[in-house]
């Protein structure tokens, strides 16, 4: 069987390659020179990339990468087999703390709870894994949406999204300085007092670097 190509579609896809570290940003005659693409060719394809939003334009004509790759980013490393590595470390959490651990990523706007294990009292933080939350809420969310990512930083929230909930999040941060997700534990707030708070913080900080020298 032929093998079959778009040529539209690997041309846009070039163009998008061009995007790297130290050049994140492009004049249509540098995309032109880079590329060797006709002007008017880049004009076509980049006006169907920045309506989809995969690249956008500033008022002096120079492109930079759009949001949607950002979203895409992050559906990838859902994606990604990571469970082997967090799973274990979302139970030895709920076994130092006996409350609810969770991983989380930031896709846009929101959060994702992509692994969870629920805690060991009988009333109990339940979330399914896979819901998803606003981004600025909970200290989870605000450990996602934090600009720049610190890396060891604990966030704490008390009430945010139910009067009766507390907790305690770090950031996953890679061996780039890239934000990677978030590592929480959550729990009922009359159990989240400040002593509990700084060890469940102690723990999360010991156990999410275990987690960040894994990933790499």
């Amino acid at each position: 069987m032929a093998e079959q190509r778009v040529e539209s579609v690997e041309r846009a896809l070039t163009l998008l390659n061009v995007f790297h570290p130290g050049k994140e940003a492009w004049s249509l005659a540098e995309l032109a020179q880079e590329t060797g693409y006709y002007k008017s060719t880049i004009l076509r394809l980049m006006g169907s990339l920045e309506r989809f939003a995969y690249v956008r334009r500033d008022r002096d004509g120079i492109y930079r990468l759009g949001p949607a790759l950002l979203r895409l980013a992050n559906l990838g490393r859902a994606s990604i087999d990571l469970e082997a590595l967090i799973r274990p470390v979302l139970e030895q959490v709920r076994d130092l703390t006996r409350e609810t651990a969770s991983f989380y990523i930031r896709d846009g706007d929101e959060r994702i709870c992509l692994y969870r294990e629920n805690g060991r009292h009988e009333v109990r933080h339940h979330l399914e894994e896979g819901a998803r939350l606003a981004l600025g809420q909970g200290a989870a969310g605000r450990a996602l949406a934090q600009e720049p990512p610190q890396r060891g930083e604990i966030f704490r929230s008390f009430g945010d999204r139910e009067p009766s909930l507390a907790a305690v999040a770090v950031p996953i941060i890679d061996s780039r300085g890239k934000l990677y997700g978030a590592l929480a534990v959550s729990g009922l707030i009359d159990r989240f007092r400040e002593a509990a708070c700084q060890q469940y913080g102690e723990v999360l900080k010991e156990l999410a670097a275990q987690l960040e020298r894994q990933l790499g």
